[in-house]
């Protein structure tokens, strides 16, 4: 019991370095970032971590990250990606291209791109490597980050809180055969549903053919008479 009480306070109090996992991600280290977020936001659903404080270093981590990776990108990303070597036309093309784009779409992209797992490793390096406007980058930048902290955080909270009160009720196997139970459910329904679409789909060139068969005699016979005169 007492070693198994130590784990569990070192767990609670590591815990808090799992946000800031997002960094490295924002940085462009690839990382496991939200998944690390949900996970410490779960565990402040069970009472061993704060909330509050999980979202503030999870969205500190985002927007500090990111303007790591943005100077980086912006120092170093586009001297490399422009020195001389193999394809260095096409390399200076494509910096052309990203410089239109960072231009007229740059803020759409910082924001959605921290919200879309694998563009939120390149998004922050991009915008430095085409030069985006830092104080445009920083704003957009840290609205996504704010935006999207809250927003996973409170889902990963509110998730934790339905999970353990479930296993507490019914247990963790009940809550298993549950959760197995609702998935087969929603496929059988989706599956019925695809179906009867199908189904309908068919049936509908078979019941026009008697129309267009009926409008074809129908003009046959109206036009003999024509024909006799």
């Amino acid at each position: 019991m007492p070693a198994l009480a130590a784990l569990i306070n070192v767990s609670s109090n590591l815990g808090y370095l799992l946000p800031a996992i997002i960094g490295l991600e924002s940085m462009g280290i690839p990382s496991p970032g939200e998944t690390a977020l949900v996970a410490a936001a779960v565990l402040a659903s069970q009472g061993r971590l704060n909330i509050v404080l999980v979202i503030a270093i999870g969205v500190a981590s985002a927007i500090i990250g990111d303007n790591i990776g943005y100077l980086i990108g912006r120092k170093l990303g586009r001297d490399v990606l422009s020195a001389p070597g193999p394809g260095q036309q096409h390399r200076i093309k494509a910096l052309d291209a990203g410089d239109r784009f960072y231009a007229k779409h740059g803020s759409k992209a910082v924001f959605f791109g921290r919200w879309v797992a694998l563009v939120r490793v390149a998004a922050a390096w991009l915008a430095g490597i085409n030069h985006m406007q830092f104080r445009r980058f920083f704003f957009w930048n840290a609205l996504g980050g704010l935006t999207w902290g809250i927003t996973v955080g409170v889902l990963g909270y509110v998730a934790g809180h339905a999970i353990v009160n479930v296993i507490s009720e019914v247990g963790i196997i009940a809550a298993i055969v549950l959760a197995v139970g609702a998935v087969v459910g929603f496929a059988y329904v989706r599956v019925r549903r695809r179906r009867r679409e199908l189904e309908s789909a068919g049936a509908d060139p078979v019941g026009a053919d008697p129309v267009g068969a009926e409008s074809t005699g129908a003009d046959s016979v109206e036009a003999d008479p024509a024909g006799a005169d």
